[in-house]
C-alpha cells in the first residue's frame, strides 16, 4: 500500500489475460469524471482497432530497452514475449496536478507499483468466474493460438494466487455489475482520500 504523496490517486486494475480488464476499464473511464487512462509502452504488434498513443505507445524493442536503461519506467515486464512498461514521468506529473489515473497492467506490474512510495495508489484485481469461463473467453475472442491460450491459462492460475496482494477483488461475472462495483470502489476511495471529487 502506497502512502499519500500527491494530490491524485493511481487506480490499478489487473487481471489474468482474457478476464475483461480492458473492457471494464473503458467503461469506467466513460462513467467517472476526471479519471484519465495511462498509456503504457509496449513492443507487441498493434491489433486491429487500436491506435498508437491511445491504446499503447507502440515502440520497437531497441527503444524499449533504451528506456529501461534510462530509468523511464515505474514498472516494466516481459509478458508472452513482448515488453510492457509504464512511464514514471507521465504518472507523476498527472498525479501532481490532481488528476486521478487508471492503469491497466499485469500482476507483475501491479507489484512494482505497490512498492513505489512516491504516490498514492489503490489496486483492484479482476477474477474470472471460473477457469472454464476464462478459457471460453480466450477462445471466443479469436486472437490467440491454442498454444497461446494454454500458456495464458497456466499464467492465469499463477496470477490468481496473488489476488490477496490487492486492495480489492472483483469477480467479473456480469459486466454491468462488475463495472458498477469498480466505480463504487473508485468513488469511495476518493471520498476517503480527499473528501470526494465528483462522480
Amino acid at each position: 500500500m502506497s502512502e499519500p504523496g500527491s494530490k491524485g490517486i493511481l487506480f490499478v486494475i489487473s487481471a489474468p489475460s482474457g478476464t475483461g480488464k480492458t473492457t471494464v476499464a473503458t467503461m469506467i473511464l466513460s462513467l467517472v469524471d476526471d479519471l484519465r487512462k495511462t498509456v503504457s509502452h509496449t513492443t507487441r504488434k498493434i491489433r486491429d482497432g487500436e491506435e498508437n498513443g491511445v491504446d499503447y505507445h507502440f515502440v520497437d524493442e531497441e527503444r524499449f530497452l533504451g528506456m529501461i536503461g534510462e530509468g523511464d519506467f515505474i514498472e516494466w515486464a516481459q509478458v508472452f514475449g513482448n515488453y510492457y512498461g509504464t512511464s514514471a514521468r507521465e504518472i507523476e506529473s498527472s498525479l501532481a496536478l490532481g488528476h486521478d489515473l487508471l492503469l491497466v497492467i499485469d500482476v507483475q506490474g501491479a507489484a512494482s507499483v505497490r512498492s513505489t512510495k512516491s504516490f498514492f495508489s489503490r489496486t483492484i484485481f479482476l477474477l474470472p468466474p471460473s477457469m472454464e469461463e476464462l478459457e471460453r473467453r480466450l477462445v471466443g475472442r479469436g486472437q490467440d493460438s491454442p498454444e497461446s491460450i494454454r500458456m495464458r491459462l497456466e499464467s492465469a492460475a499463477g496470477e490468481m494466487g496473488h489476488r490477496n496482494d490487492f486492495d480489492y477483488q472483483v469477480v467479473n461475472d456480469k459486466l454491468t455489475s462488475t463495472v458498477e462495483e469498480v466505480r463504487d470502489i473508485i468513488l469511495a476511495e476518493r471520498e476517503k482520500h480527499r473528501g470526494g471529487k465528483g462522480s
